[in-house]
């Protein structure tokens, strides 16, 4: 299984990014999984920011939910990442991941840059 980030890797402050996780290539192994954002600030460590689940519950980091909103289109095999109000604050790599933490199983995307910048 292969996942790939996609979106604009320069945001303007004020505007809302979205980005696109496209999973192709194998099937994932456990029919209960979740769909991750995962972004990683320049210096700092991993912050998780949400997913969503199979049953398509979501999940949200508490400091960034007022901002967030993950949704998936299963047709297409893609999840999506919704980011309002960003500020320089929120550069970083951007990874997209889906985890199950019962059986152990993670697959990671390569994760996309983006920059906050007027």
């Amino acid at each position: 299984v292969q996942l790939q980030e996609s979106g604009p890797g320069l945001v303007k402050p004020s505007q809302t990014l979205s980005l696109t996780c496209t999973v192709s290539g194998g099937s994932i192994p456990t029919n209960v999984y979740t769909l991750n954002w995962i972004r990683q600030p320049p210096g700092k460590g991993l912050e998780w920011i949400g997913a969503i689940g199979t049953s398509g519950d979501t999940y949200y980091n508490p400091s960034l939910e007022s901002r967030t909103s993950i949704s998936r289109d299963t047709s297409n095999n893609q999840f999506s990442l919704q980011l309002n109000s960003m500020t320089p604050e929120d550069t970083g790599v951007y990874y997209c991941a889906i985890t199950n933490l019962v059986v152990g199983y993670a697959r990671w995307g390569q994760g996309t840059q983006v920059t906050v910048s007027s």
